[in-house]
This record gives structure tokens, sequence and C-alpha cells, in this order.
């Protein structure tokens, strides 16, 4: 797949098109009832690790229907029944989970007990560990034959979310080999079988008729992998893909806009201020520089409009956070840099960040400051922009990790021990909030204490937010009830269908 398109001059949109039929995964036969039935979605990244589950090949299996979890997560990030219909915190450390009956894996077994601690017990002794489960213990055992009992290292209140990371799917015992492989193809337990991968280039998932739940209306998916924008989007225009991932800005006004949707991502566009060493330990000049960034700006000439300007940390892909977030109160005044010099870093992995680096410099400079902009590929900067050597660092960051829940963003990047914490930021009392958030359990109570540590945060002003991301996905005028996920974890579903759509036996 990656050699057809690389194959494509940078023009040759023409071409491009008429080589997208021969490019694209399509099912065997297109002229029966069946074959008509069938989405073909094209989809950004090749799978980087054969899709085990425990890497982020796991959103891919997500995304397809094909594995599931035991429990999934609602809008407000609230865990909802999966293949666990009920659960139970028995005490700090340990809680209960009740398994659905009836449900059949793919390739015949039946989901018991013994096929969940399985599963589990492998995530959790996996090298390197689903990055869900960094720094937690677990250990499962059954409970009778449908029952599970989770036990963990320290009270974790949110042990439930976790196990809605799709890298924690369960698959039937016979995807799991004495290596440690783990093979998905005809062993999940969702609405599609997954049963091919064409290495890099596709995937073929057939409708599963024993579903647990309501029967697929699609006969299948054909998924071929275009990591080049630009054929994504021509595959979207010219029919041959129905459903397509992540449409660059770029791409959006050349498509009929019918087609595009745009959904907002969980992940902020944040200016990160040194307050450790340099100018910006002066929380004036902090002032100076929230005071100078115009994000109206930035958001129309470089995201052309297709981002959300941001109020805070915390964005409409979070559709809680707004409503409870307050004024930032005791904020300093900012002071006349006075052509203070500051250094502006970012990288360049990510296509849009350079040029707001540039805009960024421009609104300071208008400020009055003297900026030096640095910009490298995001494995050579890291390091410096963890150790404090810039002034400034543009980052996009995610700011809800695989539990749906902003808490382990907001400690990694702001608390005094954090692991990301480029603006070096360290205050007793922000400390003090993101601890009595997280000892608090999922719910309304938990998010209002989310929102004050926001603000603690805010009023430092060593996070800057800019705008918040989306993503820009494409569907074809003929397909219904595609999901559109700001958590990129669901997309194709049982009820996914074509116009006048119904199951074809």
């Amino acid at each position: 797949m990656i050699a057809c398109f690389a194959r494509w001059p940078c023009a040759g949109l023409i071409a491009a098109a008429l080589l997208l039929a021969g490019c694209f995964n399509e099912p065997a036969d297109k002229t029966t009832e069946e074959g008509d039935n069938r989405l073909r979605l094209a989809m950004l990244q090749p799978p980087r690790s054969a899709l085990t589950p425990l890497s982020d090949d796991a959103f891919k299996l997500s995304r397809w229907s094909t594995a599931e979890t035991l429990v999934v997560l609602d809008a407000l990030g609230e865990a909802k029944p999966a293949l666990a219909t009920r659960w139970q915190q028995l005490d700090d450390r340990h809680w209960r989970f009740q398994l659905r009956p009836n449900v059949h894996f793919h390739d015949g077994s039946v989901l018991t007990a013994a096929s969940v601690v399985n599963a589990l017990t492998v995530a959790a002794h996996a090298s390197p560990k689903p990055r869900i489960l960094d720094g937690v213990r677990l250990e499962i055992t059954a409970d009778g034959e449908n029952a599970v009992l989770i036990s963990t290292a320290v009270a974790d209140p949110l042990l439930p979310q976790r196990l809605s990371s799709p890298q924690l799917a369960i698959l039937s015992r016979a995807a799991y080999a004495v290596d440690g492989v783990v093979n998905p193809v005809n062993h999940g337990s969702g609405p599609f079988v997954l049963r091919s991968v064409k290495g890099t280039s596709g995937a073929t998932l057939d409708r599963f008729d024993d579903y647990w739940g309501p029967k697929a209306r699609l006969a299948g998916i054909d998924v071929s992998f275009v990591p080049d924008g630009t054929a994504r989007a021509a595959a979207l225009r010219t029919g041959a893909a129905d459903v397509v991932e992540a449409i660059p800005v770029s791409q959006a006004p050349l498509l009929d806009p019918a087609r595009v949707h745009e959904v907002p991502m969980p992940r902020t566009n944040t200016l990160y201020l040194n307050t450790r060493q340099g100018a910006m330990q002066d929380p004036h000049l902090r002032a100076a520089v929230r005071d100078a960034v115009n994000r109206q700006q930035l958001v129309a000439n470089v995201y052309e409009n297709r981002a959300d300007v941001a109020q805070g940390l915390l964005g409409p892909a979070l559709p809680w956070a707004a409503a409870l977030r307050k004024p930032v109160a005791q904020r300093v005044d900012a002071r006349a840099p006075n052509g203070i010099t500051l250094t502006l870093a970012t990288f360049s992995d990510r296509a849009e960040l350079p040029e707001v680096a540039v805009y960024l410099a421009q609104q300071l400079t208008a400020a009055g400051f003297t900026v030096k902009q640095v910009v490298r590929e995001y494995a050579q900067i890291e390091a410096d922009a963890l150790a404090g050597k810039f002034d400034a660092f543009i980052l996009s960051r995610a700011t809800v990790l695989d539990s749906g829940d902003p808490v382990a963003y907001l400690y990694s990047d702001f608390s005094c021990e954090g692991s990301f914490n480029i603006s070096q930021l360290c205050r007793p009392e922000i400390d003090r909030a993101l601890q009595q958030a997280a000892a608090i359990p999922a719910g309304e109570a938990r998010r209002e204490a989310i929102m004050q540590a926001e603000r603690l945060i805010l009023a430092t002003d060593a996070a800057i937010p800019m705008l918040h991301e989306r993503v820009i996905q494409g569907e074809s005028p003929g397909i219904r009830a595609v999901l559109r996920d700001p958590r990129e974890r669901t997309l194709i579903a049982s009820d996914t269908q074509f116009d006048g759509g119904k199951i074809t036996d």
C-alpha cells in the first residue's frame, strides 16, 4: 500500500484518482447484494505491532468493533457495561465484576471467568505493559464461572475506567501464545470478525452472526491503511472509500462539506512557560506572554477555523468542563518586556506546530519581546524541553489518557513530581488539589475537583492553553450511524449501515 501511493506525483490528483481503485482493498465480489453491503474504510496508520491489543494497535481493533473490553465509557467518562454487566467495589483495593452470559468468541469458545483472568493476567505481566497499567499492579482471580475478582496494590477509584482501555480487550484463550505473541485474528467477541490482516496494506472483517448484542447490519469491513493524507481525501472524493480517518485540514476545503465531519479531540495546543529559570521565572512576564497570545489568529490562520479557541486546559471533547469552569482569580498584571529575549521552541513532527511558532513569535515580538525560535524533530527536542532549556515550548498534548480521565495528564504536567513537567512548575497547593481529585471516585465531585486544580494551574500562567484540536472524519453520503468519537476508540458499530440498509443473510 505505501509503495502504491509513493508513486504519485505531488500534483497528480487525477492520476491518484485513477490508482485508488487498484490500491484499496475490495471484497472479492462486489456484484452480489452481500458484497455491496461491505464498508470500505481508509485508516491513517498501518499496524505497528501486528495488531496485538497490548499496544496502540488495540485502538484499531476497537474502532472495527472486533475486540471488546469489560466496560466502556460514556461521553462523561463514566463506566458502562460491556462484557461485564455490573461491578462492585468490595473495599479500597478489591472489586468484583460479573460477566455477561452467553458471549461467544469468534473461534466458537465461550467467555468465562478463566478467559478473562487469562487475558488480564497476560496484560498485567506484559513487557512493556499496556500504557493504562503503567505503575499499576493488578491481581485477577476467578470467582466461580461467571465473575472475576480484581485487586490493586493501592486504592484505585478509577479501576473500572482503566478496564475500558482497548489495550485490555478480552480475547479467547487461543489468541495468547506461549511465546507472548497475541493474535486477534478470529479471537475477538465483537459484532465483526477479524478474518485476515494483509501486513501494512489492509485488513478484512466479516459480520459475526453469533454476536451477543444486535447483529451487524453490514456484511463486513474492508480496511486499507493509507498514511498519505492527500490520498485519503482523494479516496473519499472519488468514492474509493466510504469512511476515511483523519482528513488533513488542508484537504477538507476540497471536499463536499456534507462528507466532512469535525469531532473535538481531547488534545490541547498549549504554550508551556519555564517557571524555574530564565525570563519566565517572573510571573509578570508570564502574564505579558498570556496577554500577547492571539488565539483566534492561530485558529483562523493555521487551522483554517477547524479548531476551537481554548478557554482552559480541558476542551469541548470533555463536555462537562465548560459548565464547571469558573473565572481564574488573582492573576498578576503584565509588565512590559522591553526587548527581553525569549527562546520559543517546538517540534516539526506535527505539521501545524512550526507554523504556530511563527505566528506566536510575531505576536510576542509585537508585545515587546525579542524571540528566538528553535524547531527540531520531537525525538531530538524532548529531552531539552523536559530539562527546562527553553523559555517557552509549544506542545500538542492529549488531555485524557486511556482511562478517559484528565487527572493523570494534570499530574504528569503540573505536579512537583510530574514526569512531563515542561513548565518546571511546583506549587504545594496544586499538588494538594490533584491528590484530592485523584482520591475521589468518578462522578460529579471528581469533575469539580479537577476543575479546581485547573484554575490553580491557570492562575500561575505556567501554561497558556491556545486551542483545542479537532479530528476531521470523512463519510460518504450513503452511510449512516458511523460513530464520531472524541477518544477515537469507536468508529464502525453494529448499526452502521448504508442508506436503506438491512441485514443481508
